[in-house]
């Protein structure tokens, strides 16, 4: 670029740094490329001239990043490209906007995130000082990070700990890919605790129960979500032998995990949260079911009904089915199919629990059957595991996986490559809560690498997600994804050696030479992380194109999908009032300002049929090793026939469970509709969010 008067310019904090025509350069190709410009060497053409003034304006003396940007839109101008100013200046306004806005939080963002991601990493994640303060910034986060992660390759000696860390650091500041909350909050940390789901077995003892509150208070502390089944616990009214009383039932005892859990502040930074599954033969579940008929009753459980073949089979076919007490393992009474299903439905349909686990179809996929029977999952269904075991979690970000409105296969390779070793090693590095996880953690190595963004990946390739070409992209980015992430863990087998149960494991039948890990791909939730990734969550579509995001106490901010808001100053369609207007309905179905191909593929949750949900988390599911977890939003009129339908397709379609939200069905949610339900609660005519919502289930107790 030539050897220029100007070397340094001042900052807006008053530092003085190094002068560089590039992002000059950078910001005026931003600016015309959102506005459709095409023209070769525009960018470098205007910035030249732009350097040519400063040099003549400002000799001898340091230009202010304000006086550079007030010469490029007056360059701007005089040439003719009026268009790319409005784009230039009003990226500058934003800019200042989110700088304001960041103040209040006392975080120096050396990333240029969201002014929402910036809240969330200082109340989850950045390290802070005695007094509270951060001590952090987010790219030292994700060295701290990459760096504790990186120490596994000490054990193998096969690889420098420099060049892992190099790249798991690269990976993660790239936003490419993020781990779960507990490996960002802990690693490099006296915590250590780095997994993010665990399932605890729950005896049907005293001794059994107190046992296993105490293990989960110690793993709500340092960050992780714990599943039980309560299944094995005799039923309420059931003999007590050794006191020869009487038996108060599971439900009574879950209200001590939930007692506890509300208790314990997970590392201050997050709410507990637990699964609590319930066999559909239990003699207890019609009490099970209705458990949160009353709202506020075990606000830190999502539950879910163990559910059978058998039963589904006798609800076919309009049959009754037999209660079996645990204790004794024999038959109680039976029931009508049709009416306890019936039950589930419409507690379903008010209340959003109990959604289902199709248990058999968890244990068919069962890699290590010889161990026993899987029981639970993880707090939002995702993830299946036995008794004691652990698994973390990450998630690669397929919004940064389209260059030129294809999928960047070979990024996407790479990027799956380099996760499933992170993954690896951070059960090498983890420290767990007690000696039966790690043994059983260690000797299954189960991992679960999954998506974001997935929503906006369709749309950069200009794609519905309610579409059978949607469909499509799913199932051969997770076949790949799944692919690729066997490959890698074949290649670390190898060199480091299959995980302990891998003999009598379905690997070894199947004719597998190595296997590092016991299971590989798990569609999460992805919450927080997706918001500082700046992506939708998991495979969830958007939840709105333009809302109200409550920062925090007194600061509300309008918050407009980045695609979106490009492709509307592009087009010529934007303005602050477009966006109020979208913020008051979410979706763009029926504003005319926007052109019909651009609503039909910014399509919202509420836009999108129950089916079109069902079918897309059946074809993830197909490629992918654990469990899928998503949403299937319904509207507040939606009817509890819709329920029905949406439970028994994702049984036939092969899903490994079901959850459903009919938005308005709790008076505590993290999203608001006003246009949905302003009539019925007085709500304001506009959406808004939580800080720490990112689509999916807006109820509060899906924290991952």
């Amino acid at each position: 670029m030539g050897n220029f008067q100007i070397k340094k310019v001042r900052k807006r904090s008053g530092t003085i740094t190094n002068f560089d025509q590039g992002k000059i350069a950078f910001a005026i190709a931003r600016a015309a490329q959102a506005t459709g410009h095409q023209e070769k060497d525009l960018a470098s053409q205007v910035s030249s001239e732009v350097v040519s003034l400063l040099e003549k304006n400002y000799k001898g003396k340091i230009p202010t990043v304000e006086n550079i940007q007030d010469l490029v839109e007056e360059v701007l101008i005089k040439k003719g490209y009026a268009d790319i100013a409005r784009a230039y200046i009003l990226y500058r306004q934003k800019r200042f906007e989110v700088r304001e806005a960041k103040k209040f939080f006392g975080v120096k963002d050396d990333l240029k995130l969201s002014v929402n991601a910036i809240k969330v990493l200082k109340r989850r994640y950045l390290l802070k000082d005695e007094k509270g303060m951060v001590v952090e910034t987010p790219k030292e986060m994700f060295e701290r990070v990459a760096r504790a992660v990186a120490q596994a390759e000490k054990i193998y000696g096969r690889r420098s700990v420099a060049q892992a860390e190099e790249d798991f650091y690269k990976m993660m500041v790239n936003l490419d890919f993020l781990p779960n909350s507990p490996t960002l909050m802990n690693a490099g940390t006296e915590i250590g605790q780095l997994s993010a789901c665990y399932v605890l077995p729950v005896e049907d003892s005293i001794e059994g129960i107190f046992d296993a509150v105490k293990d989960m208070a110690l793993i709500h502390k340092s960050g992780g979500g714990v599943g039980f089944s309560f299944s094995r616990i005799r039923p309420k009214g059931d003999v007590v032998k050794t006191t020869m009383g009487i038996a108060s039932g599971p439900l009574s005892f879950m209200q001590v995990f939930d007692v506890a859990t509300s208790v314990i502040r997970q590392g201050g930074r997050r709410r507990g949260a637990n699964m609590g599954i319930l066999r559909i033969d239990h003699p207890d579940i019609l009490d099970f079911i209705a458990a949160k008929e009353k709202e506020g009753f075990l606000t830190n459980f999502n539950l879910s009904v163990a559910v059978t073949d058998e039963f589904i089979n006798k609800l076919k076919n309009d049959q009754e089915y037999y209660l079996i007490n645990p204790r004794t393992g024999k038959k109680t009474k039976k029931l009508k199919a049709k009416e306890v299903f019936n039950l589930i439905v419409t507690m379903a349909w008010r209340t959003g629990d109990p959604g289902l686990i199709f248990i058999d179809e968890i244990n068919r996929h069962n890699p290590t059957p010889f161990l026993g029977q899987i029981e639970s999952t993880n707090p939002c269904g995702e993830q299946p595991l036995l008794p004691f075991e652990s698994c973390n979690l990450g998630s690669i970000n397929l919004a940064k996986m389209v260059k030129d409105n294809q999928i960047n296969w070979e990024k996407l390779g790479m990027i799956v490559r380099s996760s499933v070793h992170f993954l690896d090693n951070v059960i090498d590095v983890n420290q767990f809560p007690r000696k039966e996880v790690e043994e059983m953690t260690k000797g299954n190595r189960k991992i679960g690498l999954g998506v974001m963004g997935f929503a906006e990946m369709l749309i950069k390739l200009g794609i519905p997600y309610n579409s059978k070409e949607a469909l499509k992209i799913a199932q051969k980015v997770m076949k790949f994804i799944s692919e690729e992430a066997r490959k890698k863990s074949i290649e670390l087998g190898e060199s480091r050696g299959s995980f302990p149960n891998f003999e009598k494991s379905i690997w070894r039948k199947k004719g597998y030479r190595a296997m590092r890990n016991a299971s590989l791909t798990t569609i999460a939730p992805t919450g927080t992380i997706s918001i500082i990734a700046g992506a939708s969550s998991g495979i969830e579509p958007l939840f709105a194109l333009s809302f109200i995001r409550n920062v925090m106490e007194g600061t509300r901010l309008l918050e407009v999908n980045p695609i979106f808001e490009e492709v509307a100053i592009r087009c010529g369609f934007y303005s602050e009032g477009l966006m109020m207007e979208l913020a008051k309905k979410g979706t763009a179905r029926g504003i005319k300002k926007i052109p019909k191909e651009i609503r039909r593929i910014f399509v919202t949750a509420f836009d999108i049929s129950p089916e079109w949900h069902v079918k897309m988390q059946a074809v993830f599911q197909r490629y992918t090793d654990n469990a899928v977890s998503k949403t299937v939003n319904l509207p507040f009129d939606a009817s509890p026939e819709d329920v029905r339908r949406v439970y028994l397709l994702a049984y036939d379609l092969k899903c490994k469970g079901i959850t459903v939200y009919r938005y308005g069905s709790r008076k505590e949610q993290v999203l608001y509709i006003g246009s949905l339900l302003a009539k019925e609660t007085g709500e304001e005519d506009h959406i808004s969010a939580d800080s720490e919502y990112a689509g999916g289930c807006p109820a509060i107790i899906c924290p991952f």
